[in-house]
């Protein structure tokens, strides 16, 4: 795709390869104390959550359309006002989430997800958590690589990155920081299309 404003990084092949080293049999230790997750999770993971802001105290997200009570990393699951969450319980509601939720849900979705490179699978994780599992798995982003599974061709893993691009809006509104967010990040986060395009 020749006109992709996205590029690789030093900085994100340099997290992509932390996640390699760190993994064993394809799972990495991400939290201490908790269970491993899978080496795309972990990636999401680290990918995700300086986007998300940590709040250990629950609060009313009122971009969210309709608004919605949050805590934690973006975690909405089971959230009522006056909620305090601890940075342990934190972590093992970020992992377990995202390893027993929202991973399955794009394995299901996507062709042959565990063939797919470790910096997309990570990409469209991180998507699936702010947007949700239907929209990343019917995402443009998706569908490059399922219509090339389709036929048996290497997908265009770079059109992929960029489609997810496409997912800059909240509340109706272009947002500059998920615009960031979705591509090349900013000054100190990691953003989604440069981690996407750092691997492919």
């Amino acid at each position: 795709m020749p006109n992709s404003k996205l590029r690789a990084t030093p900085r994100a092949k340099a997290l992509i390869a932390s996640i390699v080293a760190a993994s064993v049999a394809g799972y990495v230790a991400i939290f201490p104390g908790q269970p491993k997750v899978h080496d795309d999770v972990a990636l999401a993971i680290k990918t995700a959550m300086p986007w998300e802001g940590r709040q250990l105290v629950a609060h009313l997200d009122r971009i969210a359309k309709p608004p919605v009570m949050t805590i934690c990393d973006g975690d909405t699951d089971d959230v009522r006002p006056g909620l305090v969450e601890t940075p342990a319980g934190c972590d093992q509601r970020t992992a377990m989430k995202m390893e027993k939720r929202y991973r399955p849900a794009l394995v299901a979705c996507i062709a042959k997800w565990g063939e797919q490179p470790l910096s997309w699978r990570g990409m469209m994780l991180s998507l699936s958590w702010n947007i949700g599992a239907g929209g990343a798995c019917g995402s443009t982003a998706a569908r490059i690589v399922n219509d090339a599974a389709r036929q048996s061709q290497r997908p265009d893993y770079i059109a992929s990155c960029e489609a997810a691009r496409a997912w800059n809006r909240a509340g109706g509104r272009f947002r500059v920081g998920l615009d960031n967010r979705r591509g090349m990040g900013d000054a100190s986060r990691i953003g989604e299309g440069e981690l996407c395009r750092s691997g492919v």
